[in-house]
């Protein structure tokens, strides 16, 4: 896989991770908050097993600052889809368009 894409896909990977850590736990209200505060944690660590290398590989070709423009646009695609997918939870046109100025803003890290 190229330079640029490795991290690209190692990041895509750690954000479904960390989306099901933080946000998957709202369909199970019904259990202890330290459980599922036990369970996120698990869940975390192989966002982080995904994560770091993705950001260690990824410094090889893109500055910091695009490494986190490529990370708030990746996660939120990941939670719009984890959102509508998994909780059932509807994005609204407000959500759309201020995705789509998060998203822009993180594009312009990339203009050179």
């Amino acid at each position: 896989m190229s330079n640029y894409l490795l991290p690209i896909a190692l990041l895509i990977g750690s954000n479904v991770f960390m989306t099901f850590a933080w946000y998957g736990h709202l369909r199970f209200t019904d259990r202890p908050l330290w459980a599922v505060i036990v369970v996120s944690w698990g869940i975390a660590f192989f966002e982080y097993c995904l994560q770091v290398p993705a950001n260690r590989y990824g410094y090889a070709v893109y500055s910091p600052a695009q490494l986190k423009g490529l990370q708030e646009i990746i996660t939120l695609c990941v939670f719009a889809a984890f959102s509508i997918l998994y909780l059932g939870a509807a994005i609204r046109w407000n959500h759309v368009v201020g995705f789509a100025l998060i998203v822009l803003a993180a594009l312009f890290i990339f203009a050179e």
